[in-house]
């Protein structure tokens, strides 16, 4: 675990009508769902209220990039979301590659007998703990964090890049 910064991260996974939400304990052992948030005006409150329940170290934020890598309008959204959290809590947002997060997450509920449809309620959840996951074991097994950060005095969502 040489490396690995101690501290609780939360994971967002970022989507048009819901937003998945994760975190970790402060040691990194596991990530564990948290909510689903409606994506409306709220939803950034929303989770910034949960935040304010744990010493946050940073926000993971699920970057959808399509299976070539390139951006998508959904990169794009993810981007500003993560942006407009960070403008609105004051933590640092890393943002990630998430390339089959959901995929991987509804594997997992059919793996455990959910169906698709009973599983709409927590998929984004689960994807969040996904890509949580993923941040924290590649922290742990390469001692640099994963991802990029965005700039703490970051004005303009167009300016946040990978």
């Amino acid at each position: 675990m040489s490396g690995f910064r101690r501290g609780v991260r939360i994971g967002i996974d970022v989507g048009r009508a819901r937003v998945g939400v994760a975190r970790c304990d402060p040691d990194g052992m596991l990530a564990v769902p948290v909510e689903t948030v409606q994506r409306n005006e709220q939803a950034i409150d929303r989770i910034a209220v949960i935040a304010e329940d744990y010493d946050v170290l940073e926000f993971v934020v699920g970057l959808p990039v399509n299976l070539m890598g390139a951006d998508t309008a959904s990169t794009t959204d993810s981007r500003e979301f993560a942006v407009a959290l960070q403008a609105r809590t004051g933590t640092p947002v890393r943002l990630v590659d998430e390339r089959l997060s959901t995929v991987t997450a509804h594997a997992a509920l059919r793996s455990s007998g959910r169906s698709q449809k009973n599983s709409r309620s927590i998929v984004d959840q689960i994807a969040a703990v996904v890509l949580l996951q993923q941040a924290i074991d590649t922290e742990k097994s390469t001692g640099n964090p994963t991802g990029a950060t965005i700039p703490l005095d970051e004005e303009s969502p167009d300016n946040a890049r990978t």
